[in-house]
């Protein structure tokens, strides 16, 4: 059960990366809330198996830090990254038709 509530922090987490950084419109609503969700469960089973208790509370600050820190690294660097593609996209097709891409 606690799985799912540190999946559902990593994705509520991952929604407020998305809204909080520039370029929110050249990256899909769901992927950065996606890779919150997935960092958080996949450091909250790591730590289990390490044996950290799930009702401890370092377990929780840590899965969530982690999941905050991929959510805002992967909404920094996305959109700029894929600014950039469309830019160099754009200006391939701007020089050499459409039929030729």
């Amino acid at each position: 059960m606690e799985l799912l509530f540190v999946t559902l922090g990593g994705a509520i987490i991952g929604i407020a990366a998305h809204f909080l950084f520039p370029l929110r419109k050249l990256r899909g609503v769901a992927l950065v809330p996606a890779i919150g969700a997935g960092v958080a469960a996949v450091v909250w089973v790591a730590l289990t198996w390490l044996g950290w208790p799930w009702d401890g509370g370092w377990i929780w600050v840590v899965s969530l830090a982690a999941s905050a820190i991929a959510s805002a690294a992967s909404a920094w660097l996305i959109g700029p990254g894929r600014q950039k593609a469309d830019d160099a996209r754009f200006e391939h097709l701007s020089r050499h038709g459409l039929g030729k891409a």
